[in-house]
C-alpha cells in the first residue's frame, strides 16, 4: 500500500514559479515510476510529467515541455514538479500518482497507467 500526500501548491502570478512535492509512504516507493496529473474545473485529468524509479528518464506533455521539471529523491520518498514560467492555463488541482504494477522503467501518460493517487493540491495563476 503507497499513500501520497501534495504540497506545495498556491496562488501564483504570471510568469512566476512553484514547486510541488509529493510525500510517499512505504519502502517501495523507489521502486515505481511516478506522475504528475492536473484537473481544471469542467475538464478531464491530463498528463503533465512521468519519471521512471531512478530518476534517470523523464518524460513531459508538450503543454509543459521546457518549464516544468519532474525529479525524485528515493531516500526522502519524495516526488517534486518544479513550475517555471506559469501561465493561466497552467491553474488546476495538481496530482501525484505512484505506478506499482509496472516495471519502474516504464513511463506511462495515461490516468489507467497508475493505481496510487494522492489528494491533490490546488495551483492558481492570477494574469
Amino acid at each position: 500500500q503507497v499513500q501520497l500526500v501534495e504540497s506545495g501548491g498556491g496562488l501564483v502570478q504570471a510568469g512566476g514559479s512553484l514547486r510541488l512535492s509529493c510525500a510517499a509512504s512505504g519502502r517501495t516507493f523507489r521502486r515505481y515510476a511516478m506522475g504528475w496529473f492536473r484537473q481544471a474545473p469542467g475538464k478531464e485529468r491530463e498528463f503533465v510529467a512521468a519519471i521512471n524509479w531512478t530518476g534517470g528518464s523523464t518524460y513531459y506533455a508538450d503543454s509543459v515541455k521546457g518549464r516544468f521539471t519532474i525529479s525524485r529523491d528515493n531516500a526522502k520518498n519524495t516526488v517534486y514538479l518544479q513550475m517555471n514560467s506559469l501561465k493561466p492555463e497552467d491553474t488546476a488541482v495538481y496530482y501525484c500518482a505512484a505506478d506499482s504494477r509496472r516495471t519502474g522503467y516504464v513511463l506511462g501518460s495515461r490516468t489507467y497507467d497508475y493505481d496510487y493517487w494522492g489528494q491533490g493540491t490546488q495551483v492558481t495563476v492570477s494574469s
